[in-house]
């Protein structure tokens, strides 16, 4: 009789594990498709705010000023630095000035040598391209954006894909279950 109850027990027991166990599953399953559409609709739309540049009007700009700016963001962090680059252009009879670099300028870094190199690309005086909005001419780029937010869209998606399979697995046991 003792086997019998301890039988009994033991297929309680790993039933409510394999509850819980499934519960476990669907949440992680969840988890995983809310961050990877989350970063799959960011990558998205830093692609369509950088892919609107690409239909902008190139014009000659003027690089009027180019200077290396270098700060702490606390007392105890390390040294940042950023390039900033004044530059003027001419559009529709009106004369326009801007700071902006790319569409989505980068955060300050601590590799000095990267911003240097930037800073050469674009000494005062020199003449450059800008990339103008037609519908307003206020806003102008030096660089179109890059279009590497959408080649790598897929990663994130990998993600909900698997958090899925994870949901449809939980499913799939649950049903099994019930029907036996």
């Amino acid at each position: 009789m003792n086997a019998l109850i301890n039988t009994g027990k033991e297929r309680m027991t790993e039933t409510k594990l394999k509850r819980n166990g499934n519960w476990w599953l669907a949440i992680m399953g969840l988890f995983l498709i809310a961050a990877g559409l989350f970063f799959a609709w960011r990558m998205w739309l830093s692609y369509q705010m950088t892919a609107v540049s690409r239909t902008w009007t190139a014009i000659p700009c003027h690089i009027e000023s180019s200077r290396i700016l270098s700060e702490r963001a606390t007392a105890n962090s390390g040294l940042t630095h950023r390039v900033e680059i004044r530059y003027s252009y001419d559009f529709a009879g009106d004369h326009f000035q801007s700071t902006r670099i790319q569409h989505v300028n980068a955060a300050p870094t601590a590799h000095l040598d990267k911003v240097e190199a930037l800073q050469q690309n674009y000494p005062p005086g020199a003449e450059r391209t800008c990339y103008v909005n037609p519908q307003a001419p206020m806003e102008a780029v030096l660089k179109q954006g890059s279009r590497g937010a959408l080649f790598s869209i897929w990663f994130p998606l990998l993600f909900a894909i698997g958090g899925s399979g994870m949901l449809i697995g939980v499913i799939r046991a649950r049903r099994n279950n019930s029907s036996t």
